[in-house]
């Protein structure tokens, strides 16, 4: 412990306004709000166009006649 505070005092500045960080979330919650939305929006819109690709697909192959 002797070892940690004699470091400790040797050091010419002071490093933990260096080590704060922010928390930008919590500082911006509209904006992190706007992006879960608008994310939620897209996901949404990508698989109603998957879906509807799958359905056209299985209709086309529903739609051959075949012969047994």
């Amino acid at each position: 412990m002797l070892v940690i505070n004699s470091i400790e005092q040797e050091r010419p500045f002071n490093i933990q306004p260096l080590m704060k960080r922010g928390n930008w979330a919590d500082k911006n919650r509209g904006v992190v709000l706007v992006f879960v939305i608008v994310f939620i929006v897209f996901l949404g819109l990508v698989s109603l166009v998957a879906y509807r690709r799958w359905m056209n697909r299985k209709a086309d192959k529903e739609s051959y006649e075949t012969t047994v």
